[in-house]
């Protein structure tokens, strides 16, 4: 994990473009809504990206999730390879690849690869859950439901395939992952607790927090990611971002974005039921019949969303930076229609400052 001349990595940090405060990131899972195919989803987040580079977005990562109708990126290090043929300029990468459901040597030549096809364009971001439900890992071939906790072990070992600085001695010091050039992706670790946090610390890493659905840990996660950092050639401070839901609209303020809103949390609400399927259209999520219990989910879910007009968005992702004190905040819209995510990521854009 070295730096140029030793120094700390410049391809780290964000960029903050035009007049906005800080860098701005996007999450995009390949919404696929209700009504459309996953071909069209995949569609619609390649025309995103292109969008996101114009605009100023700093990075565009994608996630691997298995088994839910309701996102088409399943497998990130493919999707990243057609969205740099379709942009020049924009970071891509994986928020995260879910390391515990692959071989460690694979993700090196997944990424060796991409970083040689877009180089300097790549992050690979790592997290230690499955991403879906126990069936589905077990059929990914991961071995016991206990390998999360050796994602340390994987980590390291991921590390080492990507520098090609095995110790004599070690079983695999004789192997190379290929393609290897002079310089790897930078690894981000991922997480929704403290364990990545203090690991990401230990480790000198960046670090990304998931507050889009775990936003009572955010602010100690950070506090135990800065806690336990060390220096490395990877970073010589903290470097943080969070992903946040955000939902911005032309007019109608507040009760127009919850009614966009209220698709994916209706959405989050089936796959936490057992009943995973596509983003419901926001008609369909405004016309359920829900229970207290439901109705109670609903509501907190939306409470973690940041949502409005242009400038309440705006307002809204910066009172969170300051508070959390992230370096770089990373939104996703996942609600239904193509389009009215495209118009919030445009509208959060120009509100935030991306366009000067």
């Amino acid at each position: 994990m070295t730096g140029e001349d030793g120094q700390t990595r410049t391809d780290v940090k964000g960029t903050a473009r035009g007049s906005a405060p800080a860098p701005l990131s996007i999450l995009d899972l390949a919404t696929v809504g209700a009504g459309h195919t996953a071909a069209e989803a995949l569609a619609a987040t390649t025309e995103l990206a292109r969008h996101a580079e114009e605009w100023g977005y700093h990075r565009f990562w994608v996630a691997e999730h298995h088994g839910m109708p309701g996102v088409a990126s399943s497998t990130p290090a493919v999707l990243i390879a057609h969205l740099g043929a379709h942009t020049s300029t924009l970071r891509l990468g994986s928020g995260g690849v879910m390391l515990p459901n692959h071989a460690p040597l694979a993700v090196a030549e997944q990424f060796g690869l991409l970083e040689a096809l877009h180089p300097g364009r790549i992050d690979l971001g790592l997290g230690r859950a499955p991403g879906t439900d126990p069936a589905t890992a077990a059929a990914l071939r991961r071995g016991s439901a206990d390998e999360a906790d050796e994602f340390p072990r994987l980590l390291g070992e991921l590390l080492h395939f990507l520098d090609g600085d095995f110790p004599d001695g070690h079983p695999y010091a004789r192997l190379t992952a290929v393609p290897r050039g002079d310089r790897r992706p930078p690894v981000w670790l991922l997480g929704s607790s403290g364990f990545s946090a203090r690991l990401a610390g230990r480790l000198g890493l960046p670090f990304a927090f998931a507050h889009h659905f775990s936003a009572a840990n955010t602010v100690p996660a950070l506090e135990l990611y800065r806690r336990y950092f060390v220096p490395s050639a990877v970073l010589a401070e903290p470097y943080a971002l969070i992903g946040v839901s955000a939902v911005a609209v032309p007019e109608g303020g507040t009760a127009a974005a919850r009614y966009l809103a209220a698709s994916a949390g209706l959405g989050m609400l089936r796959l936490r039921q057992g009943r995973p399927g596509p983003i419901p259209t926001p008609q369909e999520a405004a016309a359920h019949p829900y229970t207290p219990a439901e109705a109670e989910f609903l509501d907190s879910w939306l409470a973690n969303v940041v949502l409005g007009g242009p400038g309440e968005v705006a307002d809204g992702l910066e009172e969170l930076r300051k508070r959390t004190g992230a370096d770089e905040l990373m939104v996703t819209s996942h609600i239904h229609g193509h389009q009215a995510r495209l118009t919030s990521y445009g509208l959060i854009a120009e509100a935030y400052g991306l366009l000067g």
